[in-house]
């Protein structure tokens, strides 16, 4: 029979046994064995302790099932498992990886092909097969076994089988797996995991072309669905910041992409359902892309895999999982369209093993207000479906199973921070005065017109950094002019009238757009980003200059400039800026032009700087990094310096002082912005050092402005300089400030 035909002859019988129920591991080792002509082979499958057993064998010693064992990395199928990758060996015991097991009996046999058993990104076992004479298995043999797996993979989990873990799967012990905080908040519920659509029904088929036309129809059907989601459930204003038209049609794009229906296709004609077809091709992107480490194409695999769970629900009719408010999702990777469709069904959390801070569902959570983290390999591998966990996405940290000192525990701080939150909305419109009466103005940093209602919602005094470049990186492209004055106009609409901070981009380094390469720069965060790029490629800032002017329409605009690292450089970018002012109709009603200050260079510059800028705003995330020459997406330095420490009290100090001497006495208006100026003991530092307008993340303008009321900011200032006298080298004051904090009763 012809090779091409293998696969179809091999499925048919697969149908054939699984007509009679749920078909032995057994009777499916013999199957594989006889139709490839192998005289092994073997089921493996992963327990509790990523242990790997034999489960089944076709041709090795039958007393070795249940008895030989292997961790997953050990021997040749440990190996497959670990890496989750096809190992085609002609000669395994050689390999250096082999690992002899006596009790298997299979010391005649050198060729050996071994392929993951593989089910939502995760591995449940390996299937092998063995021949006496060195060979290396033919593609077409390959793509039959792994055929197979892929059934196989459903028959295990059907059967209750999942992946191993360290501490075992569903097991009571509690876990706590580490990560990065994307978006911050508390949750105490049940697991959900994403990405695991369970096959129902057919796995095989006999009617190729009646599968193909499903297919078709239900690849339409999710085109409709997309444009649901979008349209009719999502603010316009969403739909452009985070899941743009051009997101939505690289979607449509990559669902009725010809060579991914084409594949699909393929696989219909060698006898499976639609669905199976779909899980199979879908398999196959996951396991190409899967080592990739550029985040724009990880982002692409998030939507590929995005769409693949769309098209099955569509094909099974299935109108998704259930799913009660208050869950915790689980998942490896997730596109924007993804975490909307969820987020509409309650959860209340979101863990992504595979995201970044820049990344699509990452910018959405937070713009959502839905606690996030990522980062935490592994935990679809240690999570399960209905079990408990504790996220908590300030500290970045999803504890597994707590136990139940654990959940009374997060269950108070969640109570706790709900009535917080419940006293504090009466607070919302009154201004931030602190005890002594000190006006303390609490902005917010925004990048997503979707965020723009938080001003109303925590009674903001405005928008102290709109990131212009957020919406961009969402939407993977740098719209034209008139585009760009659209949204801009739109921002200011929504503000009303609060001012907006517009800082012009910041790209480089991290933040990359699609189809951009980055430079080789040993450190990136110092190397050729934010005006940098926009003074050599003067076009393109330009174009923002213009977009930015025409958006305000008349009405007063404030433009700020990041990683400025010499007056030269402000010049040179506030002139472009006011050479096109001069041109445009109408000009704004007032133009106020300043900088970020976080290359510590312009603290020796700070006379002329003062005397051009109309403002200045710290970057507190940049000026930290820079000050103690400390990346601060290190984890080994996470915590390692502060800024609650002499020798940024004394930066602070000097800044303050100079911007209040300058223009004759006049002054120039100093704020700080960053994560820092939104944890309450930090603002309560800064304002007690007369930085007095700070901007910050939405999450944290309530609990400021809720301390700084209880503040007495004279009496403060008074330790502040005590402890600042006594130093004596401190790498931080913080300790003591938290306890007089604490004396006077107040939560910081």
């Amino acid at each position: 029979m012809p090779a091409d035909h293998l696969p179809r002859r091999l499925l048919a019988r697969l149908r054939e046994l699984m007509a009679r129920g749920a078909a032995p591991l057994a009777d499916v080792a013999a199957l594989v064995a006889r139709e490839m002509v192998a005289e092994v082979a073997s089921v493996y499958v992963c327990r509790p302790g990523d242990i790997l057993e034999l489960a089944a064998t076709f041709g090795l010693n039958p007393g070795a099932v249940g008895r030989t064992r292997l961790r997953v990395g050990e021997g040749i199928v440990g190996l497959c498992a670990a890496a989750a990758e096809v190992m085609n060996l002609p000669d395994a015991q050689n390999h250096p990886g082999f690992a002899y097991r006596p009790e298997t009996g299979e010391e005649p046999y050198t060729s050996m092909l071994a392929v993951p058993v593989r089910r939502a990104g995760r591995t449940l076992g390996v299937l092998s097969v063995q021949n006496r004479a060195p060979r290396r298995y033919a593609d077409d043999e390959v793509e039959e076994l792994e055929t197979v797996a892929m059934l196989l993979a459903e028959l295990l989990a059907g059967s209750g089988a999942e992946a191993g873990s360290p501490d075992g799967i569903g097991g009571a012990v509690p876990r706590l797996l580490s990560g990065l905080s994307l978006s911050p908040g508390l949750v105490l519920g049940s697991v959900v995991m994403a990405g695991g659509f369970r096959l129902r029904g057919r796995l095989l088929a006999d009617d190729p072309d009646a599968e193909l036309a499903r297919l078709e129809a239900a690849s339409q059907r999710m085109q409709r669905q997309l444009d649901e989601l979008f349209d009719g459930r999502i603010p316009d204003d969403a739909i452009e910041a985070t899941a743009s038209r051009d997101v939505l049609e690289a979607y449509r794009l990559v669902a009725a992409d010809a060579g991914w229906l084409r594949r699909a296709a393929e696989v219909i004609q060698s006898g499976l359902s639609a669905e199976a077809a779909v899980q199979r091709v879908a398999g196959e992107l996951h396991d190409r892309m899967r080592r990739i480490t550029d985040p724009y194409l990880r982002e692409r695999l998030a939507d590929v895999e995005d769409l693949a769970g769309r098209l099955l629900a569509e094909l099974a009719g299935s109108e998704g999982p259930p799913l009660l408010p208050g869950a915790i999702l689980v998942a490896r990777r997730l596109g924007p369209a993804e975490l909307l469709d969820w987020h509409s069904r309650g959860i209340a959390g979101v863990v992504i093993e595979e995201a970044s801070p820049a990344g699509h569902a990452a910018i959405l959570a937070r713009a959502l207000g839905l606690p996030a983290i990522g980062g935490l390999r592994g935990a679809l591998a240690a999570a399960a479906s209905g079990e408990e966990a504790i996220l908590d996405a300030d500290q970045g940290t999803l504890v597994l199973r707590p136990d139940t000192e654990m959940r009374e525990i997060y269950g108070r701080a969640i109570a706790t921070r709900a009535a917080l939150a419940a006293g504090q909305a009466g607070q919302r419109t009154r201004a931030c005065v602190t005890a002594d009466g000190t006006r303390v103005r609490l902005m917010l940093n925004l990048g997503l017109p979707l965020e723009l209602e938080q001003l109303t919602h925590t009674g903001a005094d405005g928008v102290g950094l709109f990131r212009t470049e957020i919406a961009m990186l969402a939407r993977g492209v740098i719209p034209d002019v008139a585009e760009q004055a659209t949204f801009y106009a739109r921002v200011l609409d929504a503000a009303g009238d609060r001012p907006v901070v517009f800082r012009t981009l910041d790209l480089g380094g991290d933040k990359l757009m699609p189809g951009t390469e980055a430079p080789e720069e040993a450190n990136p965060a110092m190397g050729w980003r934010s005006l940098r790029v926009g003074l050599d490629r003067p076009a393109v800032l330009r174009r923002q200059l213009r977009a930015l002017l025409l958006g305000a329409g008349g009405r007063p605009l404030s433009v700020m400039f990041p990683m400025v690292a010499t007056v030269a450089e402000f010049r040179a970018a506030r002139a472009l800026l006011e050479a096109e002012a001069r041109r445009m109709r109408p000009a704004p009603d007032r133009l106020c032009v300043g900088t970020m200050l976080e290359v510590p260079a312009l603290l020796w510059q700070l006379g002329p700087l003062l005397e051009e800028a109309d403002f200045i705003s710290i970057g507190s995330n940049d000026l930290m990094q820079f000050l103690f020459a400390a990346d601060r997406g290190s984890p080994a330095l996470a915590g390692r310096y502060d800024l609650i420490s002499p020798p940024v009290f004394d930066l602070l100090e000097q800044v303050r002082a100079a911007a209040a001497a300058a223009r004759g006495g006049q002054g120039v208006p100093v704020s700080l912005c960053g994560e820092a100026a939104g944890r309450p003991l930090e603002a309560m530092v800064l304002a007690g050092l007369g930085v007095t307008t700070l901007s910050m993340p939405a999450f944290g303008l309530p609990t400021v402005k809720a301390l700084l009321s209880g503040v007495d900011l004279p009496a403060l200032r008074e330790v502040l300089a005590t402890l600042r006298r006594t130093a004596d080298g401190a790498a931080s004051l913080r300790e003591p400030i938290l306890a007089w904090a604490r004396e006077r009763g107040l939560d910081a």
